[in-house]
């Protein structure tokens, strides 16, 4: 039986065909995906490619390549190979593709999932970026441009239907053992090396030729390393330092990008790099710009002072991620009234988190325009979606709710609720960052020492969301529960409103999430 519903691809060129979550008939695949990607994040702790000699003292080091690509898992099952990505996305019909299925069936496989980077080989050497994946796997120009995507493989997570669990020294020997001498399937460059001068030495190779940075691996843990990038951007807001004895000194720093429509996207904060001066000076410079704003931002429990957006800042940062354990990251877009003196509230949108920042140098000799300020400079590193929209241009759907039920249960003379929602946000065809379908459970429990939590799963297949709400019912309601609501109501509840408005992750299965975390 195939793995692949082919009536709900959609053909691209010569035989390539794309897809959604729906496209396969195992949907915990996409799961799979997800999950793997998630954990694997978790455990990558970043390194500043100039700490290399300090972090790393002697040992034995498993150093690999970093290809600039997208993360995903190759589905190989009986002579048939495809990818699925942890955004849901189906992809089959490539030349990589079908050079991992002959080299997994002459291996003797009947069924595998591989993790890897599918990533942009060009011609003249050049470095190709994850943003050339993107363009070329959702429109490609030619059969030429389909057949230059390659696959790295760099784990394994199931072997003919079998959970795969393996040091990494027998993990890349089976790996080498599964696709020698490959074209288009072809596992990173890896070394074994002995200290931080040896992984400082290769990091710098590599990096000459094109690496995104280098993955290292040993007993002590699992590390991405990369060269800090430096982004321009503006300062639309301060907190001022709560020490007495910093009293008239930032703490931190608000900052914002601009998108091509002249909106303002907060882009995250920076409260490191700054000597004592700057703090004084940053202070005295900002105190007397506050304006009002629609939007408040607060970092360590303490609200920022928006202010005009004029002081311009060189950062560096050790990372972008444009996901998170909920999916992708979105910030604020902001419009900024000069005449009003005051930003008011467009909409989130994706872009991404900083890892690292800190404060280089302010920036005189920029401007506060969409040139300066460019959120290119963030697409140029990491691939986030919609950049080029207008965010103020939007007009969304509202969502409906499909099914929402109440149970409550009393013991030790305490009521607890446990509440399930179930809507189609019908905004999948006007914003790729929505789900189609949401699920929303709270569970109330007052003698609990976390009275409230909250889990969130979302789906863009209607036959996903109704098995996740089977399970989700299956797995939190039992003897002893009354039922108390059923069935569909016109519009949301006021308590879920603020999560059908939100852009939220698409087509995953997520997690339980404490109303703390």
């Amino acid at each position: 039986m195939s793995l692949l519903r082919k009536e709900r691809l959609e053909t691209k060129l010569a035989g390539y065909a794309v897809g959604a979550a729906n496209a396969v008939t195992d949907p915990t695949l996409i799961t799979k995906a997800q999950e793997y990607k998630r954990f694997t994040a978790s455990q990558l702790r970043a390194v500043d490619g100039e700490e290399i000699k300090k972090k790393f003292g002697p040992g034995d080091y498993h150093v690999s390549f970093k290809i600039d690509g997208e993360f995903s898992v190759l589905v190989y099952a009986d002579g048939e190979a495809f990818h699925v990505n942890p955004g849901g996305t189906v992809r089959v019909g490539l030349a990589c593709q079908n050079e991992a299925a002959e080299k997994l069936k002459a291996a003797g496989v009947k069924r595998a999932l591989i993790a890897g980077e599918l990533y942009y080989h060009k011609a003249n050497g050049e470095r190709g970026r994850v943003y050339d994946v993107t363009r070329i796997a959702r429109q490609p120009a030619s059969k030429a441009e389909l057949d230059d995507l390659r696959f790295g493989p760099f784990d394994i997570l199931e072997l003919d239907g079998v959970p795969y669990k393996a040091g990494i020294r027998d993990l890349w020997d089976k790996l080498e053992q599964f696709f020698p001498d490959g074209a288009r399937v072809i596992p990173p460059e890896t070394h074994w090396l002995k200290d931080g001068g040896e992984i400082a030495k290769q990091f710098k190779t590599w990096i000459k030729a094109g690496a995104e940075g280098v993955v290292v691996r040993s007993e002590g843990g699992s590390f991405k390393v990369k060269p800090r990038h430096n982004l321009d951007c503006v300062v639309i807001g301060f907190t001022e330092s709560p020490e007495e004895d910093r009293h008239g000194m930032i703490h931190d720093l608000l900052l914002a990008v601009m998108r091509p429509d002249g909106m303002f996207q907060v882009l995250g904060h920076v409260g490191g790099g700054f000597t004592e001066d700057d703090r004084r000076a940053f202070y005295a410079d900002l105190k007397d710009d506050v304006v009002a704003s629609e939007y408040v931002e607060v970092n360590d429990q303490v609200a920022y002072h928006m202010v005009r957006p004029e002081t311009i800042l060189e950062i560096s940062v050790l990372d972008l991620l444009a996901q998170k354990t909920q999916g992708s990251v979105t910030t604020m877009v902001l419009n900024y009234d000069g005449a009003a003196k005051q930003y008011k509230i467009v909409r989130r949108m994706p872009l991404v988190k900083l890892i690292s920042p800190q404060f280089v140098r302010r920036r005189d000799d920029k401007q506060v325009n969409a040139t300066d300020l460019r959120i290119k400079q963030i697409t140029d590193l990491v691939e986030v979606p919609d950049t080029e929209r207008d965010a103020g241009g939007a007009s969304l759907k509202p969502s409906a709710v499909l099914k929402r039920e109440v149970y409550t249960k009393v013991l030790k003379g305490a009521t607890m609720v446990r509440k399930f929602v179930m809507w189609e946000t019908n905004k999948r065809a006007d914003a790729d960052d929505f789900p189609a379908y949401v699920i929303h459970f709270t569970d109330f429990s007052p003698n609990r020492k976390t009275p409230l939590e909250r889990d969130i799963r979302v789906s863009n297949s209607r036959e996903q969301i109704d098995a996740l709400w089977a399970d989700l019912l299956a797995e939190n309601i039992a003897k002893g529960w009354a039922a108390h609501a059923a069935g569909a109501t016109a519009s949301p509840t006021p308590e879920e409103s603020t999560s059908v408005s939100k852009p939220a992750p698409k087509n995953r299965a997520a997690p339980k999430k404490k109303a703390d975390d």
